[in-house]
């Protein structure tokens, strides 16, 4: 029973994570919390259901970004440009988060992530961040609707904020997905589709360097992570699947969907803690 309940977690938090690009972290954390509840479960830290989760995260990336490489969605060049920022930054965050007291953190970064959900509404009358075509990257995408957009970035303007991306991420061990697919969309207009499958990849080899952390920590329970990854791996090529049908509006709301629910989540959490 037990492997048939993590078999599941791991395929819809995978199947949604690989949907909109924020991993399946967001989902199969509080899961694994939950079922810690209980007493089949009652051995499991935190410190656990983190590592654990985590380890899974790489098959989750790893099979996203195979589908979505098929799909030809992937922007590889923005996408290393930002590893540049939020790799390091992620490490920082991490090592910072020992020295920070989370529980008023958890209650600001959800009011943060509230107000990232609201500016999603009105995004439409945004203005992307300027950059120069001779100097900027420059991109072009259609999408399934074949409507094209075109959308760019000054480097150094990327890596700058991906590293602040990255150090909040690493601060409220919410993966960086959360943030950089909003960050991508409302600062640099990348299409969503575009940004789904850009922080997929970005995942990756994220959840990897993290990985080999709570490897080393004893954090990873293999048991329970050999239940997760089969869900994750079938769930990664499930959402990918679904971002490809929908529209970029549905996807924006899904998005914000998510956002809000997270955002929610970690208020309650600095408020219970």
């Amino acid at each position: 029973m037990e492997w048939i309940i993590l078999v599941l977690v791991g395929l819809v938090a995978s199947s949604l994570g690989s949907l909109i690009g924020m991993g399946g972290g967001i989902i199969v954390v509080p899961a694994l919390l939950y079922l810690a509840t209980l007493s089949t479960f009652s051995h499991l830290t935190p410190q656990v259901v983190v590592g654990t989760s985590l380890f899974t995260m790489i098959f989750t990336g790893l099979s996203s970004t195979l589908a979505y490489m098929k799909h030809k969605t992937v922007d590889y060049k923005s996408g290393l440009i930002f590893l540049i920022g939020s790799g390091p930054g992620s490490i920082l965050g991490a090592w910072v988060t020992e020295k920070l007291d989370l529980h008023s953190f958890n209650i600001y970064f959800g009011l943060f992530i509230l107000f990232v959900s609201i500016v999603l509404v009105v995004k439409d009358k945004l203005k992307p961040l300027p950059y120069r075509k001779d100097k900027g990257i420059v991109r072009t995408f259609t999408d399934n609707s074949e409507k094209t957009f075109e959308y760019g970035f000054s480097p150094i303007t990327a890596i700058v904020i991906s590293f602040l991306v990255g150090f909040l991420s690493g601060i409220f061990g919410i993966g960086g997905g959360s943030l950089m697919v909003p960050t991508m969309i409302l600062l640099f207009f990348f299409p969503p589709h575009v940004a789904t499958a850009t922080s997929m990849f970005m995942i990756l080899p994220t959840s990897i360097l993290s990985s080999i952390t709570h490897i080393a920590l004893g954090n990873v329970n293999w048991l329970y992570a050999l239940a997760l990854i089969p869900g994750a791996w079938i769930g990664a090529k499930v959402g990918v699947f679904l971002n490809s049908k929908l529209k970029s509006k549905t996807i924006v709301l899904i998005i914000r969907i998510i956002l809000v629910i997270v955002g929610i989540r970690l208020i309650y959490q600095g408020f219970a803690g």
